[in-house]
């Protein structure tokens, strides 16, 4: 049946495993509230905690599985380091996860795909200074 599609290619084992991987990271609601934050702009690990309601100590934890996985980088400056999502595709990837979270629970297309469903609000913003 599929032979018969003149596109069809199966994903290589490689690809697949790094993929189940990255979910496998992702299911968890700690670090997709700290990929979703990430998604706002850089943060420390201090705001991330706060913004998630997490000790600082998990949260690194949480960010050390993600960026071991790719899915966040870090920036020393100073003693400081700030971590963003590592790129375009993983702030894909939370947006369509979330996005079909809320249209699954809502039964409704409230949201237009790749469009955040909501802001982490003032206290992100007062500590990215």
């Amino acid at each position: 049946m599929h032979t018969s599609l003149p596109d069809f290619r199966m994903p290589h084992d490689e690809q697949v495993q790094l993929a189940a991987e990255g979910f496998r990271l992702l299911a968890d609601p700690t670090r997709i509230k700290i990929l979703w934050a990430l998604m706002q702009g850089e943060s420390s690990v201090a705001c991330l905690a706060e913004l998630v309601g997490a000790a600082p100590t998990a949260v690194s934890q949480h960010l050390a599985k993600l960026r071991l996985a790719g899915l966040v980088r870090g920036r020393r400056e100073g003693t400081f380091v700030y971590y963003s999502a590592a790129d375009v595709h993983v702030q894909r990837l939370l947006a369509e996860a979330l996005f079909h979270a809320d249209h699954h629970d809502s039964g409704t297309t409230a949201h237009a795909p790749g469009r955040p469903v909501g802001r982490t609000g003032d206290a992100h913003e007062q500590h990215r200074a």
